[in-house]
């Protein structure tokens, strides 16, 4: 995990001279292989607490002082359900944010803004997670939630699942979330390889989601912003189809974020689209950006605070082991996404364990080793000083 350290005043709030502006545009589409959308995207302006539509095309947003909203989910548990869970998600994010700055009488702070992306997601689990419980017919709901937050001139992302979010900057895509799959996790943890787990028949297993447990444990990242970077939002349909590569060349490419969009989506409906597939496609701009410099850094990083993954894992990081050969296979169209089962998450809790012992290798036959080869080198010191001894002990006496 990457962690920076954060300046709370590095998130400055956009003033009239010094702008900030996003051109935005989002689009979803069913694909070409299922009858409903389970995906659901959501914009809006933080400082009306209301989301924006898209029917004449894509829009300026200036960034308010309260912020700006970007939303993919993408939903699971049948047409109904998932449909259901993802348009929730969007909508109790927003009304808890709204609740957040109707009692606010000032913008807030990066910190505040980001406790706010935290409470509001973890609250939306809570809220789709009772609903489920209440009405059997929607029993195991639940979405996917990939959630952007522009306050200033830096990004802070909720991530829930596997969907994603992407930077592209200078012709290059870096993506700055990270999946939370079971796929990931075994690339980590050294048991698969990108290559293995591209392929994987378990691909669309997905070790957190709003709505299926009480509790979630959201991970929390921020990018620092540059003029003409563009972010995307994505769900897994259209991210299993197109790669990062692909991505900036068409981001690069394309100067408006609409027809980017739709050479997203039909490039992944061109490949098969056995899923939906849904993008939301900023490019900022405007003077209260710098312009990027080769010293700037884009991908995951954490931002440290507390009740986020960031305090699962800061002191257990994951080093992994020698990649094996790929195996090579033609993937399979992907299923819809889904918690594992009772025996996958006892696989992969072997897994862990077997990571946490390459983590923490044998060390007491390490030390015995290591004290076996300095044993004659100790011996022969100690001698040198005995000597040393009886030498001064037989002057002193001659005299």
């Amino acid at each position: 995990m990457t962690v920076t350290a954060f300046d709370s005043n590095s998130a400055h709030p956009p003033t009239g001279d010094r702008p900030v502006v996003a051109r935005v545009f989002a689009l979803t589409d069913v694909g070409r292989s299922r009858e409903h959308n389970e995906d659901t995207f959501l914009v809006a302006d933080l400082e009306t607490g209301r989301p924006v539509g898209f029917d004449d095309g894509a829009l300026d947003l200036p960034a308010s002082p309260r912020g700006l909203l970007f939303l993919v989910a993408d939903g699971m548990g049948g047409a109904a359900s998932g449909e259901l869970a993802s348009s929730m998600a969007g909508t109790l994010v927003l009304e808890g944010l709204r609740r957040q700055w109707s009692q606010a009488t000032t913008a807030p702070s990066p910190e505040q803004f980001a406790e706010a992306l935290r409470d509001s997601t973890m609250a939306a689990n809570v809220r789709i997670h009772e609903h489920a419980r209440e009405f059997p017919e929607h029993r195991g709901m639940g979405t996917t939630a990939t959630i952007a937050g522009l306050l200033g001139d830096r990004l802070f992302l909720v991530q829930v699942g596997d969907s994603r979010a992407y930077v592209v900057r200078d012709g290059a895509a870096q993506q700055i979330t990270k999946d939370q799959s079971l796929m990931q996790r075994l690339v980590e943890a050294g048991e698969l390889t990108p290559e293995e787990a591209e392929v994987s028949d378990r691909r669309n297993i997905i070790l957190q989601a709003l709505g299926p447990e009480a509790q979630v444990t959201v991970d929390l990242t921020h990018q620092q912003l540059r003029k003409g970077d563009t972010l995307l939002l994505c769900s897994d349909g259209l991210s299993g189809l197109v790669k990062a590569d692909e991505i900036a060349q068409l981001s690069t490419g394309e100067s408006d974020v609409r027809m980017l969009c739709r050479k997203l989506v039909d490039r992944a409906n061109h490949r098969g689209g056995p899923d939906n597939i849904t993008v939301v496609a900023v490019r900022f701009d405007g003077a209260g950006l710098l312009s990027s410099s080769g010293q700037d850094s884009v991908g995951y990083t954490a931002y440290p605070l507390a009740g986020t993954l960031f305090e699962q894992t800061r002191d257990t990081p994951i080093v992994p082991r020698a990649p094996r050969t790929p195996i090579k296979s033609d993937p399979a169209p992907k299923q819809g996404v889904r918690m594992p089962t009772r025996a996958e998450r006892r696989d992969l809790d072997e897994s862990e364990q077997a990571a946490s012992a390459q983590r923490r290798p044998l060390v007491e036959p390490e030390v015995a080793e290591r004290r076996a080869r300095v044993r004659p080198l100790l011996v022969l010191l100690a001698c040198v000083a005995v000597a040393a001894v009886v030498w001064t002990v037989v002057q002193l006496a001659r005299r």
